[in-house]
């Protein structure tokens, strides 16, 4: 059951191709440590299909009326592919990401996400890291990749490498918010030692 313990809001964001894990643990991770998180699809449906053809049901869409990015204080962006590409193609998202980041509001990404943080100069100058396809695509647009880091946190930006890093993405985001105790009771509670 999901007991809320900060008024702090989490939007995962999904598009045609996302990656699974990388999507959903974010989402279970948040809400077992309390904290709200929403799964918004970017596609006007809230039917989305993975790239594994895995079909999920958002409970919003970015088309919703009333639907605000500034409701959240996180904008968090899985990989996959073409997850990847449609996400990046999403102008209202881009935008939203670059306002947060400028705002002092957190951004997140996983996998070849962060390349997108990287296009649009979120990354700049930043500690980072990605899938090892998509590092030197962030290098080469400032960011300091740190290649063999599970996930990274520099200000208000949290990037992370892939599927297998996705729980270490996940409770990043919940320290960003909550703190070391939360994470090892969520670590406790998932058995991950």
């Amino acid at each position: 059951m999901f007991k809320q313990k900060t008024d702090k809001r989490v939007a995962v964001f999904f598009a045609e191709g996302y990656e699974e894990v990388e999507a959903i643990a974010v989402v279970d991770i948040c809400h077992r440590a309390g904290i709200p998180c929403d799964m918004v699809s970017v596609t006007g449906e809230n039917d989305v299909t993975s790239s594994r053809g895995v079909t999920v049901v958002c409970g919003r869409s970015i088309e919703d009326a009333g639907f605000d990015f500034d409701a959240y204080d996180m904008l968090v962006l899985p990989g996959g592919i073409p997850g990847m590409p449609n996400l990046r193609a999403c102008e209202p998202l881009c935008d939203a990401l670059v306002k947060h980041f400028r705002e002092g509001r957190g951004v997140a990404a996983i996998c070849a996400s962060p390349s997108i943080l990287a296009e649009l100069g979120i990354l700049d100058g930043l500690r980072c890291t990605a899938n090892p396809a998509f590092q030197d695509a962030c290098a080469q647009r400032g960011g300091k990749v740190l290649a063999g880091e599970r996930a990274v946190r520099d200000g208000n930006v949290i990037t992370s490498q892939g599927m297998a890093t996705a729980t270490w993405f996940a409770l990043e985001i919940v320290r960003y918010y909550l703190g070391d105790e939360a994470v090892a009771a969520v670590c406790e509670g998932v058995v991950l030692m």
